[in-house]
Formats: C-alpha cells, structure tokens, sequence
C-alpha cells in the first residue's frame, strides 16, 4: 500500500479517538490533535508511526491555507470600522509589549537573533479557538468583557498577517533594517488594496452573473479556486500564501454567498486544519522537552504575567474600568492557531533553530490547559487588587474611566483629509497597477508585432483610455459635504481647499507623465507639460465621466453588498452607550431545540423573571424591534437583550438549558391487516375509520382481486378478504388489530 495512504489512516484514526477523548473531558480540539500527532509520530514507539513526513508537511500546508481563508470568510473589512477604538489601541500595545517580552526571554537563553525575534512572534497572538470555547463552555460569551476580546483578536488576527510578512522580511535579509523594512510594508500595503479594490469590483459581481449555474458543489469548486489562484499570486510577489488565502477569504466576506461558501469550506477545514495540528504534534519530542524544560515554564510564565499585566494595563488605559481591564488580561494568557503558524513559518524558511518549534507547542499545551482557571482567577484577582489600591488611587481609576470619551469624529478637516488621502491612496494604487501591468506583460507582446513607431503609439493610446476613468476620479471625484462645509465655513478655509485641489491635478498629471517616461523617455518637464491638456481633455469629457462615475457606483454596491443581507446582526450605535451604566446589549440564540421556541414573551415573562429587556427579534431576513408580549419566539431566532452581566447570562443559560426531552417513538412498519368477515371494518370507508385518528396509521393501499395492489380512495368501502397495507409504529398497529379481529 502506498505510504501516503497508510500515513493518512494513522493520522485519522489517532485524531479521531482523542477528538472523543478531550470532547469527553470537555478539552480544546487543539490539543487532542497535537497529542494525536505525537502518538503518530516517530518519538511514540508504541504503534506504528508516519513514514512519509515530507508529504504530511504538504498537506499541513494546504491546512494553514484552509484555516487562514475561513478566517478571512468570517472577518469583514467593515467590521474593523465597527470595533471601538479600545480594541485597536488594546491590540495593538499588547502586540508590541509582548513582542517584547518574548524577544528579552530569548535573550535571556542567550538565543540567537531570529530565534528571539520569531518566539516574540509567536507569543504575541493570543488563540481565537481555545478563548471562544473557553468562553462557550463557562457561559461567559454573553458578557461585556468577552465581547471586548473578541474585538481585540479580530484585531490581532489582522496584525498577526502583517506580522507574518514582516518576519518573513527579516527572515529573508538575516537582519532588521529600518528602510528595508519600510519597503516591504510600503509594498504589503500595495498589493493588499489592489487585491481588496480587485476582488470587490469584479467577484461579487461575478458571482451574480453565475448565480443561476451555481449548486452547492459548483460553488465550493469556484471559491477554492479563488483561493488558490490568490495564493499562487501572493506566492509569486514573495508574500507568505496564507496571506493570500486570507486576502481572498475577506473579498468573498463581503458577498452576499459567504455564509453558504463557509457552510461548504468548514468541513474541508476541519479536515485540513486536523491535519496541520497533528503535524504540529508530531514535532514534540519528549527528550528535547526535558532537556529545554527551564526555557518551556519561563516562557509560560512570561506569557501568563505578560498577557496579565500588559494586557489589563492596555486595556485600562483606554477607558475600560479596572474589573473589565482585568478579566480581559486573564483571558488572553495562552497562544495557539497563529503561534504554530509563524512556528513553520520560521522552520520552512530555515532561519530557526530545531528546538523552538517543540518548546512552542509545549507552551501551547500549558497555557491552553491554565487559560479556564485563568479566566476564573480574574474576578477573586481583582477583589484582591482593588482591596490593596488606596482610595485616591481608586478614585483616579474612576475619574479616568469615566473621563475617557471616543474620539471626536466631528472634526470636518480631519473627515475631509482622511476622505482625500484614501480616495488618492486607492486611486493611486490602481493607476499605478495598470501601469506595472502595460509595462511587464502587454508592451512586450505590442512590440513582438509592430513597428517601433506604431507600436509606442498604441502602447500610449491603449494606456491612456485605461488610465482614463481613474485619473478622472483622481481629479473631479466629489469632495463631499465637508469640502462645502469648509468652504462656507470660513473665507481662510478657501486657500488650503484650493491648494488641495491643485495637489489632486498635480498628482494626476504626474501619473499621466509617467507613460511619456517609460514609453518615448521624454524629459520630466516636457512630460509634465504635455499630461496637463490630457488631464484637460478628461476631466470635461461626458463619456469618461460616466465611465468613472459607473465603475464608483459598482465597486460601492459590490462593497455594500452584504448590507441587503438578511440582518445584520452587528450591535446598534446605542449599545457602547449603555455601558457606563453597567449594563450592554448581547445577542442570544435560540436553539433548534428549545423548550422556549412557541411561546410568546407574555407566556415567558423574561422582563419579571430575569430583569432583561428584548431590543429586537432577529429571524431570518426579518427584524421585529420592541417585540410585545403576544410575539412569540421560534427556533434559530437571535433575540438582542439588553442587561447586566449577571443577568445576560442566567438568560442565557436557561435559554441553551432549557431544552425540549427527546420524543422518543418507534420506528415506523408496514404492516397488512385482512378484512375477515366479522370485521367491523366491512362496509366502512377509510375516511370513516379511525386508522389515522385514533392509532396513527396510514393506509398506503389494498389489494384485492387476485393481488391488484389499488392506491386507497378515502371512500372507497372495504370488502370480506381485503388486505389493506398500512405504515405506523408497530404498537399502535397491533393495537388497532386486536380490535378490529
């Protein structure tokens, strides 16, 4: 038998039996993996172990891509704009400082450079899976604090890809420099909005067009094949392919079929997915553990003050009180999916040593298994401080929290600087796309079959009618009411708000220069001269304008797709609102199975029973806000409740507790009964008989005259040595016989 497949059968059956196991003992997935995979390596000698390794590590591979894509399925570029700026500033100082802290306890080994860097890595990202679940499993998702993480590791999540290219960079050079550095962000931030303003402009629209080809099979194909064909582009500008499978999982995020391509990927995930954390498990070597045993509870112990301190002080200092600040800090103590990540990443580039990757996953498995205690510490931790914090030191606390307010949105320059500056970065990137494009791929085939003279002619025409639309917008977009405002505002306002404009004119002539440069080598000034008539001539044509004016509106609907989806299930403004009064809004889900589903919010009497209130009932593509007590709640609903911690989550546990008991019955039989001749049953139709009322059966047919099955008429009389057919559970059949003999 081919090694691969045998491979493959241990590597499934390990993962298979300690998935039952740790579900049994109500452990992280994670970890059954990672133990399955040392089971199934070389370094268990107990059973047979994977021979071929090198073709394991492939499909580990295929699994980092498969979990990167539907992490980006479930993040959403609007999403961002939603988290509160406590998250972001959260996320990133925690990022940094524990970065740091992993960087100093591998100096502290006396590690060599990129060892120190990469463990910085991998200790800054706290673990998504194990935290959600965590949470799931203690009742706490309902709470304002939980919420508060998972914004903070949406926000790691999305900093982890950047991180990973900038590893990848150093990796690359050997060494940190700053304008080397700043090169690969410059060309990161490129590529990644010419992929995001790509994908949004032409594959929602592209699936539209296909929708009526597309079933359930025909869309999982077409969703990995965008994600690999990203992955092979990522691949091809030396950028790491998971970024690539991220990038296309988050464009497929703002389609309105990306809850149908999540239902299709996930089980190819879980598939892939077990398979790379298996071969993470099989890296573990018990001997290397024990010899690096000092460096694996350093490091854990690094992670759980680090995460403790530097995330509750994070929090702290961007508004949260002391109690939040804390219980979130408790809950970021561990590393996981993005730590075994950048793990291979370091081993697949070469850059470091053997032992890190086994004392990572070692730290993994100490701090996944630490991080429910930790969550519960918080709270007697907590206590424990504010009791030893003297009373001006609390009263600063409290002033502060309470002081720290949002941050001012209303100032108009700053709207209209932020609005001009990503109209001209995004606009920017495009033009300079479609130049690198002419330049690299269709230059060349042009002259491959023209004269010199015609061929730089068409090269111009060709780029210019290209350029066109996006120099127009470059120049003449709208400026928004702010631009107006600003202008009426104040007579001063005028001269910034005019040289501005002059900038957008300057900026688009340059890149109008550009193709008098690379094509006919003109000087900058003679090309600079003759771009400006050009601009001219696009900026009063009506055809181009409406050119430009149409792509616009495409890519905003394409952007603004999934805002016609069913509902959305984001909190409202007026959430944030309602937490200096200690109390938040959370969303519930009603379970397929629950003992509330029927009932009417009169009947349930949630406002006396529990103190919370229900903003809104969230079913399917429909919202009922400020429901009344004859509305009833049915299964799948997700109801908005507003309340306390306390109370949120006593509503919650009851709401996934109080669950409907099986209803076990029989399971159904065909049956045939013959009509003898003292039967009742002679002379009376089946619409008369109580087949169906009174012992559920159902008469599927009779047969009579030499075995002539006839499909049953509700009136059709029966006769002396019928045999009628019927299907029912088998007690109430024999019940309905005796009686009928």
């Amino acid at each position: 038998m081919d090694p691969l497949i045998s491979d493959l059968a241990l590597i499934l059956i390990c993962a298979g039996v300690m998935t039952l196991i740790f579900k049994r003992l109500k452990q992280p997935l994670v970890l059954g993996y990672i133990v399955a995979g040392f089971i199934a390596s070389p370094h268990f000698g107990w059973i047979p172990s994977v021979i071929n390794t090198d073709t394991i590590r492939v499909w580990s591979d295929i699994g980092v891509i498969f979990l990167l894509f539907a992490l980006g399925l479930e993040f959403s570029f609007k999403k961002i704009a939603r988290i509160g700026g406590t998250a972001v500033m959260a996320a990133v100082s925690i990022i940094f400082c524990m970065i740091m802290v992993g960087i100093f306890v591998g100096w502290c080994f006396g590690w060599q450079q990129m060892d120190c860097i990469y463990l910085g890595g991998m200790l800054a990202m706290s673990s998504t899976t194990i935290i959600y679940k965590a949470y799931d499993d203690m009742g706490l998702r309902q709470q304002h604090f939980a919420g508060l993480v998972l914004g903070i590791l949406i926000i790691e999540d999305v900093l982890a890809i950047v991180l990973m290219v900038m590893l990848s960079t150093i990796a690359v050079s050997q060494k940190f420099e700053g304008a080397e550095m700043a090169l690969s962000i410059l060309k990161l931030v490129f590529f990644l909005t010419l992929w995001i303003v790509a994908g949004v402009f032409l594959i929602p629209s592209f699936l539209k067009r296909v929708k009526r080809f597309m079933g359930a099979e025909t869309l999982l194909i077409v969703s990995l094949a965008l994600c690999f064909g990203m992955v092979v582009c990522a691949h091809a500008v030396d950028f790491s392919p998971a970024f690539g499978a991220f990038i296309m999982g988050s464009v497929l995020a703002e389609t309105n079929e990306v809850e149908n391509i999540h239902r299709l990927v996930e089980p190819v995930k879980n598939l892939f997915g077990a398979i790379f954390f298996v071969s993470v498990g099989m890296m573990v070597d018990p001997q290397m553990i024990v010899q690096y045993i000092v460096p694996i509870v350093s490091i854990t112990l690094a992670i759980l003050l680090g995460q403790t301190i530097f995330g509750s002080t994070s929090i702290l200092l961007s508004g949260q009180p002391l109690k939040v600040a804390m219980r979130c800090g408790f809950s970021l103590t561990q590393i996981g999916e993005f730590a075994f990540i950048i793990a291979s990443l370091g081993v697949s580039l070469g850059v470091t040593s053997d032992f890190l990757y086994p004392v990572v996953v070692a730290v993994s498995v100490f701090t996944t298994f630490l991080t429910p205690y930790m969550i519960r510490l918080a709270v007697p931790a907590y206590e424990a401080v504010n009791k030893c914090l003297p009373h001006s030191w609390q009263n600063i606390l409290n002033h502060y929290t309470s002081s720290v307010q949002p941050i001012n949105n209303d100032n108009l320059w700053k709207k209209y600087i932020l609005s001009s500056v990503k109209v001209l970065g995004v606009y920017a990137v495009v033009c300079y796309a479609i130049l690198l494009i002419f330049v690299y791929f269709v230059y060349p085939i042009i002259e491959a079959f023209l004269p010199q003279t015609w061929a730089k002619l068409l090269e111009m025409v060709l780029t210019l009618l290209c350029l066109a639309p996006f120099v127009r917008a470059l120049v003449a977009r709208k400026y928004g009411k702010e631009f107006h405002q600003l202008w009426a505002d104040k007579r001063t306002n005028h001269a910034p708000l005019v040289c501005m404009s002059l900038f957008r004119i300057t900026f688009a002539s340059l890149v109008v220069s550009y193709v008098f440069i690379e094509i006919y080598k003109s000087s900058i000034v003679f090309a600079f001269m003759l771009s400006l008539p050009i601009v001219l001539f696009i900026l009063i044509s009506r055809r181009l304008k409406r050119q430009s004016i149409a792509i616009e509106k495409r890519f905003i609907a394409n952007w603004n797709g999934t805002d016609n989806n069913p509902v959305e299930r984001e909190e409202p403004e007026y959430a944030t609102s309602l937490l200096p009064h200690d109390i938040h809004l959370s969303i519930v889900e009603i379970p397929v199975n629950s003992a509330w589903a029927g009932k009417t919010l009169k009947e349930l009497n949630v406002g006396t029973e529990y103190g919370v209130h229900i903003a809104s009932i969230l079913r399917g593509p429909h919202r009922i806000n400020i429901p009344g007590g004859a509305d009833f709640i049915l299964p799948n609903d997700s109801l908005q409740v507003i309340g306390s911690d306390e109370q949120l989550m006593r509503f919650a546990g009851d709401v996934s507790g109080k669950l409907m008991e099986d209803d076990e019955h029989e399971e159904m039989k065909l049956k045939h009964l013959v009509i003898d001749e003292g039967s009742p049953l002679v002379g009376m139709t089946i619409r008369n008989s109580a087949f169906r009322d009174e012992f559920q059966c159902l008469v599927v047919g009779v047969e009579r005259e030499a075995g002539i099955l006839q499909h049953p008429h509700p009136d059709m009389p029966f006769k002396v040595g019928d045999i009628v057919w019927l299907v029912g559970e088998e007690h109430h059949i024999l019940r309905m016989t005796a009686k009928n003999h």
